[in-house]
């Protein structure tokens, strides 16, 4: 019997480790015969697993959906995943606690060996705090959305933008992105006739949902758009600067949050960039490694000239090195 048990419990870890599984694979895996496996699926249906098979060649059996959930079972790897998801999990209303429950359940079954592994990387992991407090998200709200990306239907909503404006979309929703803290929604704006990205908190949703949709090609990096963008729209400054090198050179220089780059001919490229000071902009223009022109905003120009002069300065010749005067 406690063979036969434990057969039951590898068999039920396979169906979840694989969508499909033939009979002689199962055999093999197992190391008994075909009709084991059988009465084995027979017994896990008798005390409430689903099981689904089908005949054929190309047959097989799958673990279906059944009323409750089955004993995951994992390995050492996919627990101490889990278990430090469990204890990061933040930003969704109403999550942390039951994370917590799920984590204390979890916890009390751990090997000594995994308990030690989580014990050790949350003893020495640091994590730096931050002065800006992200926003909590609303649960249902995010599982709302994410049901509209997958069955494809319009979502309608009221909207507040970063400068605290409101406004009704209606849109057809792609992906949820989670960057920064934060989380985000990309999306075809039906009225603007492009893609936005909206963050995930100063949405309302309007019920019903609308019609469905037939999706659109995305932006090719999903990711480095959206944190493009998400950037790009907390900044107080903006600016566009010529930058004397071809655009794929610059484009590998910055990463995709610190904005955009589009060619202007062979040898040059506008760079669109921002922040929230302009000494950051200033300096990280610096950085680049290759000659620039600021025409604007006013105030950066200004700062560009500020920080070229403290430059000029620092390197200045002086009387107690006359080779410094030597061309």
């Amino acid at each position: 019997m406690l063979e036969t048990s434990a057969r039951l419990l590898r068999m039920l870890s396979l169906l979840q480790a694989r969508r499909d599984w033939t009979g002689p694979q199962l055999a093999q895996r197992l190391d008994v015969s075909e009709r084991t496996v059988r009465n084995d699926v027979e017994r896990l249906r008798t005390i409430g697993y689903p099981i689904d098979a089908t005949r054929g060649a190309a047959g097989g059996y799958r673990l279906g959906v059944g009323g409750q959930l089955p004993p995951l079972l994992l390995d050492d790897d996919e627990a101490v995943a889990i278990v430090l998801g469990l204890r990061a999990a933040t930003g969704l209303d109403g999550v942390e606690e039951t994370s917590l429950r799920a984590l204390t359940k979890l916890e009390q079954v751990l090997p000594h060996r995994l308990r030690r592994r989580v014990a050790a990387l949350n003893a020495y992991a640091v994590t730096v705090p931050t002065d800006d407090p992200y926003p909590v998200v609303d649960a249902e709200l995010l599982s709302t959305i994410a049901a509209c990306c997958r069955d494809t239907e319009r979502l309608r909503f009221d909207y507040e933008s970063h400068p605290g404006h409101g406004s009704r979309r209606d849109v057809e929703p792609h992906r949820l992105i989670n960057w920064g803290r934060r989380w985000y929604l990309l999306a075809w704006d039906l009225d603007r006739q492009d893609w936005r990205t909206f963050r995930i908190d100063r949405i309302t949703p309007r019920v019903p949902t609308g019609p469905r949709f037939v999706p659109r090609p995305p932006p090719e990096d999903v990711g480095a758009y959206v944190s493009a963008r998400a950037s790009a729209a907390a900044w107080r400054y903006h600016t566009t600067v010529v930058v004397h090198a071809p655009a794929p050179v610059i484009a590998e220089r910055i990463p995709p949050a610190a904005g955009t780059v589009e060619a202007r001919d062979e040898r040059t490229c506008l760079f669109r960039t921002g922040a929230d000071s302009l000494d950051t902009i200033a300096v990280h223009l610096s950085l680049l490694g290759v000659g620039f022109e600021v025409t604007e905003p006013p105030e950066l120009v200004d700062k560009v000239r500020e920080l070229a002069h403290r430059y000029a300065q620092a390197v200045a010749p002086s009387a107690s090195h006359p080779d410094d005067r030597v061309s």
